[in-house]
């Protein structure tokens, strides 16, 4: 059997006032649980709370070092206002991808990432928060923002490896 080596991936679930974070590393089929939080922007400015989502996000991915950066896509809900707040932490988080060279990104949409994860679209934050525990062997608490961060990362992990089995097999019957 193949050794497969290590991919690190940073998932990040953007918000204005909290953002989460979660780091795995991907190695073949399984993840393994590297870190998870929340960078917690507060009340203040909307603008100073964008720059902290940039800065606290450039700072983990120094410090975790991921070849790979996911984010979750925008939910369009009935308030526009709070759509066009989460685009803009979800920007800001994105831009420090954009500094950090070593970074690929990717962008998943909301019922694509719960798919992944708990096997519905529909599934709830609780639901999500069980099964990444569960995937990644955690024990003791884990912040909902933090969890949904790491499904982020566990999508991407999940579409990758579909991504490369679907290559090899195409170039196998080419």
């Amino acid at each position: 059997m193949t050794q497969h080596p290590a991919i690190r991936i940073m998932g990040i679930d953007p918000g204005s006032r909290v953002t989460g974070f979660g780091v795995i590393d991907a190695v073949g089929s399984d993840f393994q649980f590297v870190a998870a939080g929340c960078i917690r922007c507060g009340d203040g400015e909307f603008n100073d709370r964008l720059r902290r989502i940039y800065e606290q996000t450039g700072a983990l991915l120094r410090e975790w070092q991921p070849q790979q950066m996911a984010v979750e896509q925008v939910f369009v809900s009935l308030n526009a206002g709070s759509a066009l707040k989460l685009g803009a932490a979800r920007s800001a988080a994105i831009c420090a991808g954009f500094e950090w060279q070593q970074v690929t990104l990717a962008e998943y949409a909301p019922r694509q990432i719960k798919q992944a994860v708990t096997g519905t679209g529909g599934a709830d934050k609780a639901q999500v928060q069980h099964m990444i525990k569960a995937l990644l062997k955690i024990t003791g608490d884990l912040q909902a923002d933090a969890a949904d961060a790491l499904a982020v990362a566990v999508c991407h992990g999940n579409s990758q490896r579909l991504n490369r089995r679907l290559a090899k097999a195409m170039a196998g019957s080419a």
